[in-house]
């Protein structure tokens, strides 16, 4: 059984300022795609990053096998990775850099989901604040039932043959798990980590540094 990681990177992170992409920005003591990356080789044969074109040239991250440039979009940066994934991978895992403090716990509770059967697998974290749909004028329509709902996290795992088959002619979606609920398949969800933030705001960097500085 072969399991292959792609770590998202490529992204600008042009919501976060600064000089540099939030994934390499510094978290303490090592920058967040290599306490991403790092995870993320714990249950992998190998690691494929994905980074913007202007840093492919980067090899100081330790345990990534393969570095490519990301597409112009995450589902474009995805399909970038699973190009240079072995064609015999049984189990494919995509993770978000931006996410450094997933533990390595979490990538072998998808990874063991996927040999039970899943199709595809992701952690989520129930939802605990109530959530409305509104209008474009901000009306509210609809106040959707917390009990059905949960924040989706990475890495999320799938069968290599799955996600390669979800992504034939370029489709575009926010995670691929919902190309594989597009295409009929059953995803299934297991428990996330509270502490898994994703890095999105400066602010969150004090969070993530309290998370990271207890493993």
């Amino acid at each position: 059984m072969s399991v292959w990681t792609i770590v998202v990177a490529g992204g600008t992170g042009t919501r976060f300022g600064g000089d540099q992409p939030k994934q390499f920005v510094e978290v303490a003591g090592r920058r967040v795609v290599d306490w991403s990356v790092a995870a993320a080789a714990s249950v992998s044969d190998g690691v494929v990053l994905v980074v913007p074109e202007t840093l492919v040239g980067d090899t100081t991250v330790a345990g990534a096998d393969v570095v490519v440039a990301g597409g112009a979009s995450r589902s474009g940066s995805v399909r970038a990775g699973l190009a240079e994934v072995p064609a015999d991978a049984d189990i494919v895992l995509i993770h978000d850099a931006a996410r450094p403090a997933a533990s390595a716990s979490l990538f072998e509770l998808v990874v063991e989901a996927v040999l039970a059967g899943a199709a595809g697998v992701i952690p989520g974290v129930p939802v605990t604040d109530t959530i409305k749909m509104v209008d474009e004028d901000g009306v509210v329509y609809e106040t959707l039932p917390r009990e059905e709902l949960v924040a989706v996290q990475t890495p999320q795992a799938f069968r290599a043959d799955v996600l390669r088959q979800v992504h034939k002619g370029d489709p575009e979606a926010t995670d691929d798990a919902a190309l594989v609920e597009l295409a009929g398949g059953i995803v299934m969800v297991v428990p996330g980590e509270p502490g898994n933030l994703k890095l999105t705001v400066p602010a969150d960097l004090d969070r993530l540094a309290e998370t990271l500085q207890r493993t």
